[in-house]
């Protein structure tokens, strides 16, 4: 032991493989560089979608957190991610092994074996107790932990984010579903107008106030009615279909899920600037910051690698020839002491491992920006367009509201006589336009307002994935 320590200032300063200068290129993006505002983001219920009062919407959703493949999927990985934060924590503890052995050898007539054995086929036989433990001098082991926690949360994190995402699926599914159950009612009443004029047109041409080109048209808007009822159909059953896969659900599902009645104008707390702790409340945001970590981390790890390995060894058994002396005192043996790994020469690999974990770090770094500035770009662009939106409803209603006056005005000019059938046509075009786009902002009122409560973190509390990955270590 003491000549080891003598030369142990030695072997420090013969390590002949220096580490390479390279440094990291790609810096992460400054938050006051962002234009956050100063308030933070208003708070959530986790069950968020209870505000919309649809026990439909309530049912469902249990049954996305409980039974989607992807959530559970993203379950397996934290569990994987988990394992290896235990295996490499386990690194870092002493490790015993049992081992044995017992062959039928020649031992050799030329070495320093003596007679009788030498020249004779004898049993050679050892069990050994072997204790190693890693001292871990440079923090290599440490810094390995600290990646596969930060692995660990980012996987955690991950899973976080993949609830959040297919509840906004989930969300704007439904809302697809609602907005095609209205859509079919617009579809009904448009048949139902149409079948009334083909009636009054058929009267009028009876009555020889007509020709029939207008009995004609009046037909083909009447086919033009179902055909675009069928359709709304398909697509109502489309809906229904994407809605039991997205909960884990069968074909025996779609009898279950009804017309929704989800409340659209619930009010949602929402911020009406950028939040001051957007980057704290995203779960990708997160995640991507704890890779950041975990490459940091294995980017000093490989640089440990540059130095001596230092274990302590020892082990204690029986060595013997023959089965009788195996475990008798005198084959008895024991040894103890240091153990080193100096890199002299490995053909540039250790070089290789950092400048590979160094990239790492860069990419990991650039997922981490672009992550940021997406967040920044899908919360700025909701907030625009549940504005834009609120206005934007407005104004059509009061055309929705011009739209079935000037029809029913039409309808009832052509019945006496005053005014042609083009101009009830028009009129009753431009009421169906005015109908489908009213029901198509109600719904995108409603998933931009879902859009943004999501993209400043929705009802993701960090300190639970805190506490969890506490409850870990």
């Amino acid at each position: 032991m003491k000549k080891f320590l003598s030369l142990f200032p030695a072997l420090l300063l013969s390590a002949c493989v220096a580490a390479p200068p390279t440094t990291p290129q790609v810096k992460e993006v400054a938050p006051q560089t962002l234009g956050l505002g100063s308030a933070a983001a208003p708070r959530f219920s986790d069950e968020w979608w209870k505000a919309f009062h649809d026990p439909q919407v309530d049912r469902l959703a249990a049954l996305l957190v409980q039974d989607n493949p992807t959530l559970a999927a993203a379950m397996a990985r934290i569990r994987a991610a988990q394992s290896q934060f235990s295996s490499a924590q386990a690194q870092d503890m002493p490790r015993l092994t049992l081992d044995g052995q017992d062959q039928r050898d020649l031992l050799s007539k030329d070495y320093i074996i003596p007679p009788p054995y030498a020249g004779t086929y004898r049993w050679f036989g050892q069990v050994e107790a072997n204790l190693t433990w890693n001292l871990d001098f440079w923090g290599k082991q440490a810094d390995l932990i600290a990646r596969a926690r930060s692995t660990s949360e980012a996987a955690a994190l991950d899973a976080q984010a993949a609830r959040l995402a297919l509840s906004g699926a989930f969300a704007q599914t439904y809302i697809n579903l609602y907005l095609a159950h209205v859509e079919g009612d617009i579809a009904d009443s448009t048949l139902a107008e149409r079948d009334e004029i083909l009636k009054l047109t058929q009267s009028r041409f009876d009555a020889g106030l007509e020709n029939a080109s207008a009995v004609e048209q009046a037909k083909t808007l009447v086919a033009l009615a179902r055909v675009n009822q069928r359709r709304v159909a398909a697509q109502r059953d489309m809906d229904i279909h994407a809605i039991a896969a997205l909960t884990g659900q069968g074909a025996s599902a779609y009898a279950t899920i009804t017309r929704p009645t989800p409340d659209l104008d619930t009010a949602l707390p929402l911020p009406d600037a950028l939040p001051a702790d957007l980057l704290s409340r995203r779960p990708d945001i997160l995640a991507a910051r704890a890779r950041v970590e975990a490459a940091a981390k294995g980017r000093e790890a490989a640089h440990a690698a540059f130095y001596p390995d230092i274990n302590l060894a020892a082990f204690a058994g029986f060595q013997a020839i023959g089965l009788s002396n195996l475990l008798s005192a005198d084959a008895f043996t024991m040894g103890v002491g240091p153990a080193i790994h100096l890199p002299i020469f490995d053909a540039g690999k250790i070089r290789a491992d950092y400048a590979g974990a160094t990239a790492e770090l860069d990419v990991a770094v650039a997922d981490y920006n672009g992550a940021v500035l997406n967040a920044i770009k899908q919360t700025a662009d909701a907030m625009t367009q549940v504005t834009s939106l609120a206005g934007q409803r407005g104004d059509q209603q009061g055309a929705l509201d011009s739209a079935t006056r000037a029809f029913k005005l039409a309808e009832e000019r052509y019945r006496l006589g005053l005014s042609g059938q083009i101009q009830m046509l028009t009129a009753e075009a431009t009421l169906l336009t005015a109908r489908e786009q009213m029901a198509t902002l109600t719904a995108q009122s409603a998933t931009q307002r879902i859009t943004l409560l999501l993209s400043v973190g929705g009802g993701f509390n960090p300190a639970s994935t805190q506490t969890a990955s506490a409850t870990q270590d």
